[in-house]
């Protein structure tokens, strides 16, 4: 005979005035902790996607070059221009490609930058391509 044969048949006690607690909800209470700590952020920089910039062939300089001097011509009306560009990435290799519609302000060509009317400055080697809008009824 073994000490605990008179209690180890009978219910667990319960509380009045207490309810037990759920394990779902006994689960969640250590649902806040991580113990690894930045891996989520990690995953998801991980599944980030970034693209290659890519080289332009000669044609296509002359072209973008064109449309510079061209703007340059009107740079006094603050022409409207549709402008897509290679965004390097801050944390990892590639970037992503941005289309923009803007006036341009003025055309840096000693440090190799456009000044939009927001004040954003994109460098020329970074442009892709480049489109003087006529007029505002050509902006869709």
């Amino acid at each position: 005979m073994n000490q605990y044969d008179d209690i180890i048949n009978l219910a667990h006690y319960e509380l009045k005035y207490h309810k037990r607690m759920s394990m779902a909800s006994r689960a969640a209470q250590f649902a806040p902790f991580a113990a690894l700590t930045g891996y989520s952020d990690a995953i998801n920089e991980m599944a980030r996607l970034t693209y290659k910039k890519h080289e332009l062939d000669e044609d296509t300089k002359n072209y973008i070059n064109e449309v510079l001097n061209d703007i340059e011509n009107i740079i006094k009306t603050k022409p409207i221009v549709k402008i897509k560009y290679f965004v390097p990435d801050k944390a990892k290799d590639g970037g992503s490609y941005i289309s923009y519609l803007s006036r341009v302000k003025k055309i840096d060509y000693i440090n190799g930058y456009i000044v939009l009317i927001d004040e954003q400055k994109i460098l020329f080697d970074n442009i892709i391509n480049l489109e003087l809008v006529k007029n505002s009824n050509d902006i869709k």
